[in-house]
């Protein structure tokens, strides 16, 4: 597959959220990250649009799957990248976010690939800073490189949105992932519906403008697509589960609450899974059911598209 024609410019020059996108724009970047996906399964990855171009990674939380796929994105388009360890910096001494991130701005970067505990700090740092800003998740916020390599899967395997439902289950409160995602697929003219026991959905859910259920049965009765989300114990300050193993009975993913979404019906999990917890091995690990290990693919392809519009609108 060839570069689409139509490529996609982020003109506000960073990418905080699925907030502000188009469905023309998200549109594109789709279709620039098939094109990606299809050179990251060449023999030869390598191409040199970013050649001359420093890209830095800035984590101040724990990330396997984004930061490694942001580094071998930025490296595969012939990048310099730099992975900042936040914890062998002078953040660890008391440093602000804004003084370190003016600190490396003096080193001109041209982009900026930011995850923070808290909401706002990536749209924070696009104000102060010279280069581009890419939001890898602030707080339980935005996540909208996640909705994209979602979007991404959910495309090449059915063909598109349109009517589609797709069931986000799990930890709704504490899951910026489920907030990018809900906002992307309503825009696309999916069906979306957010599953949750009371004491984990937001205070604000009406807001939202989908369809909110307690009862996982009901929640996945006929849908296309089951997005299972981890339970976020680091961000709980309180009671918010009976345990582990009450929550795996009525919210876990298995074979018997499976069994009402449509025949065929495929599960999604952005990771790292809980297994036992949110999800049953013996589903996650069904390569005829569950798109886990396609999702960590296409997170490639998907920020190599995102880095490819951002380049594009500073040139």
């Amino acid at each position: 597959m060839t570069a689409p024609s139509a490529l996609p410019i982020l003109k506000s020059g960073h990418m905080l959220g699925i907030e502000g996108l188009s469905p023309g724009e998200i549109t594109a970047l789709l279709d620039l990250a098939d094109s990606y996906v299809v050179q990251n399964r060449a023999v030869d990855k390598k191409s040199g649009l970013l050649k001359g171009r420093t890209l830095v990674n800035l984590f101040f939380e724990a990330s396997t799957r984004t930061q490694s796929s942001f580094e071998l994105a930025g490296k595969r388009m012939g990048a310099d990248v730099m992975n900042m360890a936040v914890k062998n910096s002078s953040v660890s001494k008391g440093e602000t976010l804004v003084d370190t991130a003016s600190t490396l701005n003096a080193m001109q970067p041209d982009m900026l690939v930011v995850r923070h505990q808290d909401a706002g700090a990536a749209e924070l740092l696009s104000r102060k800073l010279s280069c581009s800003v890419i939001n890898a998740g602030d707080g339980a916020h935005e996540h909208p490189t996640q909705a994209l390599l979602d979007a991404l899967t959910i495309r090449r395997r059915l063909g598109g949105f349109e009517n589609r439902i797709v069931a986000i289950c799990g930890d709704i409160l504490h899951s910026r992932v489920a907030r990018s995602n809900l906002r992307l697929l309503a825009m696309m003219g999916a069906r979306v519906r957010l599953v949750a026991p009371r004491t984990l959905l937001p205070t604000d859910i009406d807001r939202f403008g989908v369809e909110v259920t307690s009862d996982m049965r009901e929640g996945l009765k006929d849908a296309d697509i089951v997005m299972m989300l981890r339970l976020q114990l680091e961000r709980m300050g309180g009671a918010f589960i009976p345990s582990p193993r009450e929550y795996f009975r009525f919210w876990g993913l298995d074979r018997e609450k499976l069994a009402y979404a449509r025949p065929g019906a495929l599960v999604m999990h952005p990771g790292p899974m809980n297994r036992g917890v949110e999800i049953a091995s013996d589903i996650a690990d069904d390569l005829d059911v569950s798109l886990i290990q396609e999702q960590v693919e296409m997170g490639v392809a998907a920020r190599m598209a995102v880095l490819d519009a951002l380049q594009r609108g500073r040139a």
